[in-house]
This record gives C-alpha cells, structure tokens and sequence, in this order.
C-alpha cells in the first residue's frame, strides 16, 4: 500500500448503528491509501468498538446527545466539540469529512467546512431526523440508506447508497457459525437483540415467550444479545427452562451469530437490517417506540411491505404473540426461504465502496490505488 496520500475525518459515534458504517467506510478509504480519522464518543459501545480499527487514528469527542430537559450538557458538548475538530483540523486539514448521523456529526461537519473540507453526510433511515435534514444544507453530498429518504431531504445532492456493513457480513455457512459458537449444527438457531445496549421490552417479550418456545419447538437453539443490565436475569431464565442458549451482553462477533441464526428478533435501527440483508437473515422486528420521527416503524415498514421481514409492534407485542410468529416461521421452511430472497434488493453489500468512491471522486482522487 502507498504512502497515504488523502486525509478523511469520519464522525461516527454515538450508537453501534453510526459507528460500524462508518468502519465499514473507513476501511475502503484505507485501502485505498486514505490516511483515516475516526471522530467517536465516549461511550462504551464507541470505545469498545474502535479497538477494532488499525492503523486509524481515533479522536474522542465531548459530544453528548440532546436529552429532555439536558439542553445544557448537549450545547456544551457541542461547542467543546465543535472547538476541538476545529483546532485539529487546522493542524491537519482533512480533504473531506463524512458525518454518519450520530451526535458527533454537526461538530465535525460545521469544522470541516470552516476549513474548506469537502463534506458528506450520511443518513440510514426512511425518515431523516430533524438535526440530519438541518445538517444536510451543510453537505456537499448526501448518502441515504433508503429511497423513501431521499426526496424528505432539502437537498437535490442525494446518493441512494444502502447503509454500509462491514466486508465479514455475507452469507455464510450456518453449521460452521454454530460450530464457531459452541452450538449444534444441525439445530435451528433463534437470535434475539436488541441494538448493540440491549433492548429491555424485547428481553422481557422474550423471557415471556420462552415457556411456549420450549414446549412447541424443542429443537430450538437461542442467541440472546441482552445488553449490561438484563444479562444475568435473562441467563437465569434460560437455566430455569433448560433452554440451550448463548447469552450475552453483547457480541463482538455479530456476523458468527447472524451467520448462525435461522431466524432473528430484534429491533429496526438502519444498520442492524442491513446487516440482515447482507446475511439473509428473516427477522421478526419490533420497532423502538419512541425512536424520533418513529423512524424505526417506518424503516420496518419498508422491508414488511416486500415480504423481507416480520413487523410487531411493540404496543400490540405480547409474549404469547411473539412465540406464535416465531413457531409458525420456524415450522415453515418455504416461508423463510421467501423471506431470504425478499432481502436480496435490500442487500446494498456495495455501500461502503460506493461511499468510498463517491468521495474520492469528489475531492479528486477518481480511480482507485490499491485493490
């Protein structure tokens, strides 16, 4: 690989569905001997995810996200970020900046144009959030994981990508990801998430289900991704039913498990289902309620309508329910293999190379260096 030649600031922090699609862009750009700055929080999902990214340099910002009645610590994190990104870009001018989405976003955006950085946005979902479509003015370019987004946007500069996963989310071989995981090959395989922190309402429907699950579908096998705070309780329940199962907080290896899994449960952030595109994973999701614009019901809603997902939502979601569709789906070999090819279009496995691409063609840089 050359001496890198171009510099790229990439702000990616805040949840696992800003900062691994922003991985999966940095990596191309390395590849093609960009010298990469990753901007993330202070969160654990974020410090803990970096660990991954070698030969990248991290830069950690103050930023917070804007809670009810918290508007002071988000504008303080703000202008502490805002200083920050400006002071190093004026050490070391990046020639673009993309901003995923996250809280670390409008700093690193508002920075890079002071100091004449090409700048790019990215939003993965179908209904852009109020501090993305302010932010998109400030743009040269805006990438969007789904078509319904682009004409919400107030710019005409907008690439319909797909939301980028990282290149080890393909289809895979189910037995060997089993094996990979201390599990039975032969045995169909139920993953349960909730987002890289777990999802309390999903865990509690889950736990609820469990009885059924045992009684109807012994074979069963479970993967439960149960975040910090309900891993214990959720191991327990496990043991009290004698249910074979991998419980976890969380998963570093999220394509073993995906890989594994016959059928998943989970909710409707942007990344986690195009990770299940990328590996053809049917999934029965379950829309976080209060997600802002109730984005996730409508990103739902999108791969429901073609036949590529189950959609419960939460206010109608009972454990009783959930353990039907979950039997009815595993007894029914024909319709998860329907639901495998419906996420064929969904499956944007070029999205980071495309991102990577348009970038690079923007800030002069159009044929690649490197394979």
């Amino acid at each position: 690989m050359q001496e890198p030649i171009l510099s790229v600031a990439i702000a990616c922090g805040g949840t696992g569905g800003h900062l691994f699609p922003g991985l999966a862009v940095a990596e191309r750009l390395q590849q093609r001997s960009c010298h990469v700055t990753l901007l993330v929080s202070q969160k654990a999902v974020d410090q803990q995810g970096v660990q991954s990214a070698h030969g990248m340099e991290v830069q950690t910002l103050p930023a917070v996200a804007l809670q009810r009645g918290a508007v002071r610590p988000f504008l303080r994190g703000f202008w502490r970020s805002y200083r920050l990104c400006s002071e190093q870009f004026r050490h070391q001018r990046p020639d673009a900046v993309l901003a995923m989405g996250g809280f670390t976003s409008a700093p690193a955006i508002l920075a890079g144009r002071k100091r004449g950085a090409a700048t790019f946005l990215h939003e993965a979902n179908s209904i852009p959030g109020r501090a993305n479509r302010w932010l998109s003015y400030f743009a040269d370019e805006v990438f969007v994981g789904f078509p319904e987004a682009a004409p919400r946007l107030p710019t005409p500069a907008v690439q319909v990508t797909g939301t980028p996963v990282r290149s080890e989310f393909q289809p895979a071989d189910p037995a060997a990801c089993r094996i990979a995981l201390g599990l039975n090959p032969n045995r169909p395989v139920l993953l349960i998430m909730g987002g890289s922190q777990g999802a309390h309402a999903i865990n509690e429907l889950a736990v609820g289900a469990l009885p059924t699950l045992r009684l109807r579908a012994p074979q069963l096998q479970f993967i439960h991704l149960a975040g910090n705070v309900d891993a214990e309780k959720v191991a327990a329940a496990y043991r009290l039913h004698q249910g074979p199962a991998m419980v976890r907080a969380f998963l570093t290896e999220m394509e073993l498990a995906l890989g594994a899994a016959t059928l998943a449960v989970g909710r409707a952030g942007a990344s986690s289902l195009a990770e299940f595109a990328a590996m053809r994973l049917p999934a029965i999701l379950i829309p976080y309620p209060s997600a802002a614009d109730n984005h996730q019901f409508h990103n739902a809603r999108a791969l429901f309508e073609t036949g590529a997902a189950v959609q419960l939502n939460e206010p109608e979601a009972t454990p009783e329910r959930l353990a039907e569709l979950i039997v009815d789906l595993i007894e029914n070999p024909s319709q998860i293999e329907a639901m495998r090819r419906s996420l064929e279009p969904w499956a944007f496995s070029d999205a980071a190379e495309k991102i990577a691409q348009y970038m690079l063609d923007a800030i002069g840089q159009p044929e690649p260096i490197c394979a």
